[in-house]
């Protein structure tokens, strides 16, 4: 497999019309997501800036356009989404990825779970700032939510259910589930809208 350096990957992505990561010099293309995948990012990403605003915090909620990157990693990586608390803080090598997100939100699919359980969040975990990370099922209600408190160790709470909230340590937020899971689809019946 070709290996390209950062400059080269960074022209590719900022000219493509599809998104692509870029890991220790190989680059890998984004896979188009599902109607389920895009509500739920919208959705949760939603929720959250609503709940920012509300409590007046200096953070910013960023959707799943916008890539971080992580130096000790050499990667380039997006997520479905993110939030900054304080000032942006952007890469020396591309003013478009940030380098200090908080919390990392990623919809999980058939072929990114394993990826996004594994080594894309132990890439995520050499980010100083990185503190919160929320793995949200797009074909159930169920959500696992990781938070780390004292730099080293991470607790998961597994939240399942429509009748449940998920707490957003990080951020000291509750969002309920149905609000997360609005609109979405029945995968077994894709006629039928599971609006709550």
């Amino acid at each position: 497999m070709k290996k390209y350096a950062i400059i080269d990957y960074l022209d590719i992505d900022n000219r493509s019309d599809t998104k692509s990561e870029y890991v220790n010099g190989h680059i890998l293309s984004m896979a188009g997501g599902t109607l389920n995948h895009g509500i739920i990012g919208n959705n949760i990403n939603t929720e959250i800036n609503n709940g920012i605003r509300r409590q007046g915090k200096a953070c910013t909620s960023i959707n799943g356009e916008v890539k971080i990157y992580i130096q000790k990693a050499n990667s380039f990586l997006y997520p479905d989404g993110m939030v900054i608390c304080g000032n942006i803080d952007v890469s020396d090598v591309d003013k478009h990825s940030v380098t200090n997100p908080l919390l990392i939100i990623e919809v999980l699919s058939k072929s990114t779970e394993s990826n996004d359980r594994g080594d894309k969040f132990h890439k995520y975990c050499s980010l100083p700032s990185f503190c919160e990370y929320l793995l949200i099922d797009q074909y159930k209600p169920l959500i696992d939510t990781l938070y780390r408190k004292d730099g080293t160790s991470w607790k998961m709470i597994t939240t399942i259910g429509l009748e449940k909230s998920i707490y957003l340590d990080s951020l000291d937020l509750e969002i309920k589930m149905t609000d997360i899971y609005r609109n979405t689809v029945n995968l077994d019946n894709p006629k039928f809208r599971l609006d709550f």
